[in-house]
């Protein structure tokens, strides 16, 4: 397994609509920057659905911070504000236009929560996603023929070129002494 450091980006922000759009942008390029362009998408639009949410129901201001934080295998978002109440999750109309974007963050996310702060002053609500683990390395399609050797041959003859690299050549068989009888 690759080990990969704790990353960490912070924006403090008014849940405006104006800004929402920011931050999306913001999330995307710091996912870009980390290599987690297949975790663009999901966390767009969940951390969207959950700045809407501090946009249209906390209370006293819209003032919030988004964390975002890359350990080892998950990503963690979470957007934090000064309402302590939780959002209460509503069983969904499908043909509702709002009140989905806790299940749309559900939907999208590994696993998600809320919580009061501890000393009163607000709520956070997070989602997880799974990190995409690196594809192993291929094996170069001759790896198990000659692999006893550690370096190629000297080239003693420099007026041929030198075979690309990785191309292999096979030599020509030793020449056979001729022993009369």
């Amino acid at each position: 397994m690759i080990s990969r450091p704790s990353r960490h980006c912070t924006v403090e922000l008014q849940a405006l609509p104006s800004r929402i759009g920011q931050v999306r942008r913001i999330v995307s390029a710091q996912l870009r920057y980390w290599h987690l362009d297949p975790l663009i998408d999901p966390a767009a639009l969940a951390v969207t659905e959950l700045l809407t949410n501090v946009h249209r129901h906390a209370e006293p201001d819209k003032q919030c911070t988004v964390e975002i934080v890359l350990m080892l295998d998950r990503l963690t978002v979470s957007v934090r504000d000064h309402d302590p109440r939780l959002p209460c999750v509503p069983e969904c109309d499908p043909m509702a236009t709002r009140g989905r974007g806790l299940a749309l963050v559900a939907s999208v996310s590994q696993s998600w929560g809320m919580h009061a702060r501890d000393d009163g002053s607000g709520k956070v609500v997070w989602f997880t996603l799974a990190v995409p683990q690196p594809a192993a390395p291929a094996k170069p399609p001759f790896a198990a023929h000659g692999a006893g050797r550690t370096a190629p041959p000297d080239r003693t003859d420099l007026s041929r070129p030198a075979p690309p690299a990785g191309v292999v050549r096979e030599r020509a068989p030793a020449a056979r002494s001729a022993v009369s009888h």
